[in-house]
């Protein structure tokens, strides 16, 4: 890809444009967006093209979206204690919360990889999406300012935030799908792991959720618990008990 000041290519820019469509948000300057989803790895393999990285953006959108999800809880959620809060918000801003997000917006299609960060799956890596949903957070916010950033991050969290105002969010998704099948006494269930990626310092699990022989879910994780919890998440949409 051919770059001019800092500005990408025309092929580059039309790509940009198709995902801040995807995104429901406008960028004033695309260099942000880009440099938004320039991973390390690929900017470590172009060192002589002076490549931005997205690390200082991903710094920037933690912060930004720690203050927006804060300040909503805080007006929308004044029964809770702040100890309450302190949980809700971890749970809202996870990395599995918004590597799920960036891989329903297909982010990891726009992102600017290394060759072998590429070929490894980089792409759907769980910590490489939530990095890269941070940083576009971080260049929404330069772009055009904590509202325009606030918007985009409450209407992208949206459900997650339905969840925590309904009461629901707190509980354990593991507890509430057991709580729920154990209502018929004759229903087992079990969690299985069926597939692992990753070099062992950064590994991810796929755990498969299965009731009665059928496999009613999935979830990646960076471990195994954290993969479980995932796939009874995605049992418990099946059932209607919550929302995607």
């Amino acid at each position: 890809m051919k770059e001019t000041k800092g500005l990408p290519d025309s092929t580059r820019l039309q790509a940009l444009a198709e995902l801040c469509r995807r995104l429901g948000v406008t960028f004033h300057d695309y260099k942000l967006l880009h440099q938004a989803l320039t991973h390390t790895s690929y900017a470590n393999e172009t060192k002589g093209a002076n490549v931005r990285h997205n690390e200082r953006l991903e710094f920037l959108g933690d912060a930004v979206l720690d203050l927006i999800i804060s300040s909503y809880l805080f007006s929308q959620c004044p029964h809770l204690p702040e100890g309450e809060l302190t949980k809700a918000r971890a749970q809202v801003v996870c990395e599995q919360t918004l590597a799920k997000r960036a891989l329903a917006l297909g982010i990891g299609e726009y992102l600017l990889l290394g060759k072998g960060e590429a070929l490894s799956g980089g792409r759907e890596r769980i910590s490489i999406l939530a990095d890269a949903f941070e940083s576009i957070i971080g260049a929404v916010y330069l772009d055009g300012g904590f509202k325009s950033a606030a918007r985009y991050v409450l209407n992208q969290l949206k459900s997650e935030l339905i969840l925590v105002e309904g009461g629901d969010y707190f509980k354990d998704y593991k507890t509430w799908l057991q709580e729920i099948v154990q209502k018929n006494n004759e229903s087992k269930i079990a969690y299985e792991v069926i597939n692992e990626r990753g070099p062992d310092h950064d590994k991810s699990f796929e755990v498969a959720v299965i009731i009665n022989s059928e496999r009613m879910g999935t979830g990646w994780g960076k471990s195994k618990k954290e993969a479980e919890q995932q796939a009874a998440r995605q049992a418990l949409v099946k059932f209607g008990t919550i929302t995607e």
